[in-house]
């Protein structure tokens, strides 16, 4: 195997060495070179005869030209449109056309033979990111996947065909689909061609043939677009019965962030929607999530720094407290958000709101618990998510609380086992610990915050364990048991933890069930799939928010709730994909932790190389004043440039400066223009600016300060 794959790399260098020292058609402009800008003629003349001698040596010249169109496809060498001109311009519209229809699909076809082969690793670094949206389209719809990008290209015919190398589709497959897909570009090109070929003067241009055969070009990848939409969309839609008319233009199902936005864009553009929610409005956020996780941290921070009021030159103090005033006052805050949430202000925004279930009966028809039903052209979800609870022996008998549950303490638990250290599962940690809780924190990862690097997340993990939390990393909870003095938890490293109760944060699932959703092929495994443009297996259901797993952040629901709600009521005519380069994480912890872009873990899987700037805040003034300089700003820069790659933060309020360097990423902002920016002092978000002179100090030119010295020495 190994002889094989240097013989075919040898073949491969063979041809690009052949043809980066030929030039092809370069001696054609030095023969036409002296007649300047009048050498249309001399093209012409030199076509002519070319024709004349293919047509004398038909046989030869088509052999040549077609182990040329194959070679230069087979080496992954960008030309063939060129060469598909060319086979117009010499062999005419049903010669050229068939000429490369064949040569094209067999060049392709060792392409993707040689990336199979020998090619494997170095397209998968190179192309990485084209490869995922390869990938999930193949597993989406196989075969008629690759026929429409045949048809459409999306991404350049040569990187097809090395990235399907790489996937597991037969040759056979590859093959026939390839030969069928670009024969309708194939015609389009070579028609150009004859078209090109027998213009002699500048009046030749505006042809209306040539005009024709250039607008065809043009609107080509257009009309196949269209085309491939439709088939699609009449794919998946057949077999039900469209309604002739709609009651709605939209039906958002799921009150929650990306619902409430949903439906907010659907009636600020004058659409008919209908907003189902079957629990409180607000959903997981504002009930069970983000608001009451950041009142209870709060108490929490208060009672801290009242137990080290010392760092503040005061006197410490036990904090006395009653933990059902703490979860009323969780309440309240809950209770005076609710009403920007409220079925009463969405209505009077012109949203038709039901308090009711909600099942999906065909792609436009959704059943309400009542029995009535609804149409709408568009529907979007929005459903959110439900805690996990690990299928391990005994947790149900220890009735283990969620994020979901966890409000309805009335005390605070003596010993607090948190499964799962991930933002929620840090954060409520760190409350419960600075409420007075004896925690152990347990997560199956090699380190606490799994989607930062081992490095940041030490950085609160130190914080956490001088606070008094006990981290067991690299551990799974394997079985729960009652025992006289609590329950035991048997983990798989380590020794058992006897606790009082168990907090589960290991995750949240899609909530799906009693949506109607499988019958309409909606969700596999559990999972609603959905593509770049939010819509799912069914053209006229899009889905939002945590309900596609993802990134499950308020954040990116309601970044997701734009897309999906503008492409479900203006998709027709315009769809635009999500895109998630510049969303910030934030955990809310003390230190804050926070990110956007890429970190040292994602780069290195991506195959992107880094350069690292970091900057300290126990160098901090403002961090120094207080008292909060376990923090540090780190930057990936593009190497020897100042483009940001990616931030991670940790320090006080580090979820409220991020969104600058969110700024900066999203418009292109590199770190010498942050340098530049003025920045109030004494302030945390400084932080950023001085990590950018750290780079800059970084990459400064150290040869020009020798020269400066003699020149401020002259100067004195």
């Amino acid at each position: 195997m190994t002889v094989i794959r240097i013989a075919l790399a040898g073949v491969l260098l063979g041809l690009v060495a052949t043809f980066l020292l030929t030039e092809p058609g370069q001696w054609i402009g030095g023969v036409c070179a002296e007649h300047g800008l009048a050498s249309l003629a001399c093209l012409a003349d030199q076509r002519a005869q070319m024709a004349g001698w293919v047509n004398t040596h038909f046989a030869t010249a088509a052999l040549v030209y077609f182990g040329a169109y194959v070679a230069i496809t087979a080496a992954s060498i960008p030309g063939a449109a060129v060469m598909t001109l060319a086979g117009g311009a010499l062999f005419g519209l049903g010669g050229g056309t068939l000429l490369v229809s064949f040569a094209s699909a067999i060049g392709a076809s060792l392409a993707f033979i040689s990336a199979r082969f020998i090619l494997r690793d170095w397209v998968k670094k190179r192309f990485s990111k084209r490869l995922e949206a390869l990938d999930r389209g193949i597993e989406r719809d196989g075969a008629f996947y690759l026929f429409a990008l045949r048809l459409v290209p999306v991404f350049p015919f040569f990187v097809i065909n090395l990235a399907m190398g790489l996937t597991g589709m037969r040759l056979s497959v590859f093959y026939g689909v390839s030969q069928l897909g670009m024969l309708a570009g194939t015609l389009v090109y070579v028609n150009a061609g004859t078209q090109l070929s027998q213009v002699r003067d500048m009046s030749g241009i505006v042809s209306p043939s040539l005009i024709a055969s250039f607008v065809l070009l043009g609107v080509f990848p257009l009309l196949a677009r269209l085309a491939m939409n439709g088939v699609r969309r009449r794919r998946a839609l057949a077999g039900y019965q469209k309604p002739a008319h709609f009651d709605r233009n939209l039906i958002v199902i799921g009150a929650g962030s990306a619902g409430l936005v949903a439906a907010l864009i659907a009636a600020t553009v004058k659409a008919r929607v209908t907003l189902i929610e079957k629990n409180a409005m607000g959903g997981d956020c504002l009930n069970t999530g983000c608001v009451p996780s950041k009142a209870l941290l709060r108490s929490a921070r208060a009672a801290h720094d009242m137990r080290h009021a010392d760092r503040y030159g005061l006197e410490p103090v036990e904090p006395s407290f009653d933990f059902r005033a703490v979860m009323a006052r969780v309440r309240d805050i809950i209770a005076t958000i609710a009403p920007h949430d409220s079925v009463e202000r969405y209505q009077k925004m012109g949203v038709d709101v039901r308090t009711d279930s909600a099942r999906l009966i065909d792609p436009w028809t959704v059943e309400l618990g009542d029995g009535s039903r609804l149409t709408a052209r568009a529907i979007v979800l929005a459903t959110g998510a439900v805690p996990v609870i690990p299928d391990i022996e005994g947790p149900a008998e220890a009735e283990p609380l969620t994020s979901d549950t966890l409000w309805s303490l009335e005390r605070v638990p003596e010993r607090l086992a948190v499964i799962g250290a991930g933002a929620i599962g840090c954060e409520m940690a760190q409350a419960f610990s600075r409420l007075g809780a004896s925690v152990t924190l347990v997560e199956q990862a090699s380190h606490i915050l799994p989607v930062e690097d081992a490095d940041i997340a030490q950085r609160l993990a130190d914080v956490l364990v001088d606070e008094g939390v006990a981290i067991r990393t690299d551990t799974a909870l394997t079985s729960v048991r009652r025992q006289d003095d609590g329950w035991a938890l048997t983990l798989s490293a380590g020794e058992p933890v006897i606790v009082d109760r168990i907090l589960m944060a290991v995750g949240r699932a899609p909530r799906t069930e009693g949506l109607g959703l499988e019958a309409l092929g909606i969700v596999r495994d559990g999972q609603i799939a959905v593509d770049d443009t939010l819509a799912t297996a069914v053209p006229t259901v899009y889905a939002c928010g945590d309900a596609i797993g993802g990134y499950q952040l308020t954040h990116a629901a309601s970044h997701e709730a734009w897309h999906a709600t503008v492409n479900a009521l203006f998709g027709a005519f315009k769809r635009f994909a999500v895109d998630y380069a510049t969303l910030p994480w934030s955990s809310y912890t003390e230190p804050n932790v926070a990110h956007v872009g890429h970190n040292e873990t994602s780069a290195r899987k991506a195959g992107i190389d880094y350069d690292i700037t970091t900057y300290e805040l126990a160098e901090h003034d403002r961090a120094l004043a207080e008292s909060a300089t376990a923090g540090v700003v780190k930057i990936l820069t593009v190497p020897g440039k100042d483009r940001i790659l990616g931030v991670s933060l940790v320090g006080e309020a580090a979820g409220e400066w991020i969104s600058e360097m969110v700024l900066a990423m999203k418009q292109g902002i590199g770190l010498n223009k942050l340098l530049a920016t003025i920045h109030s002092y004494p302030t945390l978000a400084e932080a950023n600016k001085f990590a950018a002179s750290n780079w800059k100090k970084a990459h400064a030119p150290d040869w020009v300060f020798p020269w400066l010295a003699r020149f401020h020495a002259w100067r004195r």
